[in-house]
């Protein structure tokens, strides 16, 4: 709730919905946040990207044009960059275009260490906002936005604790 609070203020407007996805991975913070603060490869953990290109250089302001995988109802979309915090872990894009129905889309993602089963492990929130799209509901916006994000962070904890797996049963070198 205290990183929530913190990190997590939208303030939707009457037409918007607002929702927020927690999710435990039992990987260290470092490794997450290695998948998580990559703007310009999302598709390393995020199901539904089949592509993504950056102009330039990886920095606030950038864009990302995403080529979503076949089944969702777009092809494309044009995200930037709002906030990339390595000190905090904090990564905040908003989508500027693309041939979806997600509207004035702005989403923030922190991620925290913890302890799982007295491992180093991590709590990653992710927080949205979005207009709810002509003829929908709150409620179907929001749950439609929220399975999006519970699969992307799905995703992100089996990476992210494959990886850790990996990490913990490398072989030491002997002389």
């Amino acid at each position: 709730a205290e990183y929530i609070r913190k990190h997590h203020r939208h303030h939707p407007a009457e037409n918007q919905c607002s929702s927020a996805l927690v999710k435990h991975i039992k990987a260290p913070v470092h490794l997450v946040w290695s998948l998580v603060r990559r703007f310009d490869q999302p598709q390393k953990y995020k199901p539904f990207i089949s592509r993504c290109v950056v102009q330039g250089n990886l920095e606030i302001g950038s864009l990302r044009e995403v080529d979503v995988k076949s089944g969702l109802p777009a092809t494309t979309s044009t995200e930037r960059l709002e906030l990339l915090d390595d000190d905090e872990h904090i990564l905040s894009m908003r989508i500027v275009g693309g041939d979806h129905r997600l509207r004035n889309y702005a989403s923030i993602i922190s991620v925290h260490p913890e302890v799982i089963d007295g491992r180093p492990g991590t709590l990653v929130i992710e927080s949205f906002v979005v207009d709810v799209p002509e003829g929908n509901t709150k409620d179907e916006t929001c749950y439609f936005v929220e399975a999006l994000i519970k699969c992307n962070l799905k995703s992100l904890a089996d990476v992210s604790e494959r990886l850790a797996v990996q990490d913990r049963t490398q072989p030491i070198d002997r002389m």
